[in-house]
């Protein structure tokens, strides 16, 4: 039943994509036009519920001194494309800590696009840039990255 849904949700998205980017993305016809005439944006745009079916986890691995309370174990959720699932989130979320691990979501969404396993990524964790008390700054935090499938998020 699940590939069933599956499906149709590829043929739904197959005969509506390009209305609905066209208005998401607020292009006139013009624009509409040379978005549509680019071959990696049809590429993209062919994976979109695959991408959508997955979610992208960061999780605090390690901790000490964070000015925004960032613990061990919190996660930061993001689409299969990168938008952070503020809903999903801590409630305060370290624009440092976002900016650190961008290089990681990016290769993430990149991997996922290529129908690659993003959790075979070698290097999945980055660190926010404060040094920590001990070198002058406030605190520390380190993330890991994985995907996992939507449903189980």
């Amino acid at each position: 039943m699940k590939s069933f849904f599956m499906q149709f949700k590829k043929i739904i998205w197959k005969a509506l994509k390009w209305g609905y980017m066209k208005k998401h993305l607020e292009y006139n016809d013009e624009e509409m036009e040379v978005f549509r005439n680019n071959p990696q944006n049809k590429e993209i745009l062919s994976r979109a519920p695959y991408l959508m079916s997955k979610t992208i986890i960061v999780e605090v691995i390690e901790s000490h001194g964070c000015n925004s309370k960032h613990k061990v174990g919190d996660q930061f959720y993001f689409d299969g494309f990168g938008n952070l699932l503020v809903e999903h989130s801590p409630k305060k979320v370290c624009i440092y800590a976002l900016n650190a691990i961008v290089p990681q979501i990016f290769a993430v969404t990149e991997l996922l696009r290529a129908n690659a396993d993003p959790n075979e990524m070698r290097f999945n964790r980055a660190s926010c840039f404060d040094v920590g008390v001990l070198c002058g700054g406030f605190g520390r935090i380190a993330m890991k990255v994985k995907v996992i499938n939507r449903e189980k998020a």
